[in-house]
């Protein structure tokens, strides 16, 4: 783009598309000195023109409602596409990949289902596809994997990729609470939306994760083939005990390679408290990045909101316009692993927390213990509390050292079915 002025198209202007006008005029000096150019927000998409907003586009600002008013507008340079969902976005993005503009999207569901179809066009057209915000808002991972540690082999990326999972499990672990006031703190708080299962049942931090995947490996890795495990079934029993043990509970999204073959998933863990993530609270994100060569690379800061958002749509936006859109212009890299083979999960190997609830009789310890030893798990720690009231049996926990995650469920299948067995056991594995 070798124009003085740089016009934006924006398809949304909710929370992150007031953010980033915001953000555009309180620090419009400051951009176009650095751009060398006007950046200039030259229409706004929006469903309802007449909603009251906290931010008011420019006075030379066109509104519209119909998206082919954004796309095919010969004025627009850039469509910036933040309003979310699904289908209207992908026919927008398309659209607009179409007419050979550069687009930018915070929209991980979208990219995470229909990411090798879109930017298999933006290749074809010679434009980008940019998508920041779209991994973890305000923190730099995109870029940092494309462009910092572009050299290095990653070994293995963890991260806490939900705020409002991680600001749930936070009060659980600092207050007490239970799961549901937890819960209701962040609906409060607008960490939380009415529906929040995306983020608690963990499909948000899968959606984050499959991105990172293609981006360090070069890789599709299926969004029906990940296992994902959230945090509904949290109890603020296992929280307490966890932390007798110094551990905290996180939800935990991570890739690991080797030799070739991948192992990911999302789920919930404990984490030793000296472990760098686990003091990671609140609504933030974190990301630790393990490359062959740099080692170890910690990247922290809010995951959402309007500002954090909207300035990661803001770098994608100074990219582009600065005319440096690397010929690979998706940021993937090309198929590094020749054999990206998927490590089932039930082979992965790590320390083991389970809690079972049995009746208060002789012989409960030995045949668990039994069980364990017919799986080859070795024990490393039980604890047993007092009885509950009301004939709520005896909380027992279990810590193993490593041991293989089929072992494991196998064993506690069988548990579960011992007749002294009162309720489901409950498993968590132990990182670092």
């Amino acid at each position: 783009m070798k124009k003085k002025v740089i016009n934006l198209g924006l398809a949304g202007f909710g929370t992150v598309g007031t953010g980033l006008a915001r953000i555009i005029q309180e620090n419009s000096d400051w951009i176009n000195r650095r751009l060398g150019k006007e950046l200039k927000i030259q229409k706004v998409l929006v469903r309802d023109p007449g909603k009251k907003r906290s931010v008011i586009p420019g006075p030379e600002t066109a509104i519209v409602t119909d998206p082919q008013d954004l796309v095919h507008d010969p004025q627009v340079d850039m469509v910036v596409e933040l309003m979310g969902g699904l289908e209207t976005a992908h026919s927008l993005i398309k659209s607009a990949l179409k007419e050979k503009k550069h687009v930018v999207t915070a929209n991980k569901a979208l990219l995470a289902e229909k990411g090798n179809e879109l930017f298999a066009l933006a290749q074809e057209q010679g434009v980008g596809l940019y998508y920041e915000a779209s991994v973890a808002g305000g923190i730099p991972i995109v870029q940092t994997l494309k462009e910092s540690l572009s050299g290095d082999r990653i070994r293995s990326l963890t991260g806490i990729l939900n705020g409002t999972a991680n600001f749930i499990l936070s009060e659980m672990t600092r207050k007490g609470q239970d799961f549901e006031t937890a819960l209701q703190a962040a609906k409060d708080l607008g960490y939380a939306e009415a529906d929040p299962s995306l983020d608690i049942d963990g499909l948000d931090a899968a959606h984050k994760l499959v991105l990172l995947i293609r981006l360090a490996y070069g890789v599709d890795y299926p969004l029906n083939i990940l296992p994902v495990q959230g945090i509904s079934g949290a109890s603020s029993m296992d929280i307490a005990m966890a932390a007798e043990f110094g551990c905290t509970l996180k939800l935990i999204a991570q890739v690991r390679e080797k030799s070739g073959h991948l192992q990911a998933g999302v789920f919930p863990a404990l984490l030793p408290n000296d472990h760098i993530l686990a003091k990671v609270e609140g609504p933030y994100n974190s990301i630790l990045i393990d490359g062959n060569a740099v080692g170890q690379v910690m990247l922290y800061g809010q995951g959402a909101g309007d500002l954090p958002t909207g300035s990661a749509v803001l770098a994608d936006i100074l990219a582009l316009a600065r005319d440096n859109a690397v010929p690979n212009n998706t940021g993937f890299l090309e198929k590094v692993l020749p054999r990206a083979e998927v490590i089932r999960p039930e082979l992965a190997v790590s320390r083991h927390y389970f809690r079972f609830t049995a009746q208060d009789k002789p012989g409960v310890l030995a045949a668990v213990a039994g069980v364990m030893s017919e799986h080859n798990i070795s024990i490393a720690q039980v604890v047993q509390r007092e009885s509950q009231p009301q004939g709520g049996g005896v909380p027992i926990v279990f810590l193993t050292h490593k041991a293989q995650a089929e072992a494991v469920h196998k064993a506690l299948g069988e548990i579960d079915r011992f007749d002294f067995t009162i309720a489901p056991a409950v498993h968590y594995r132990i990182l670092g």
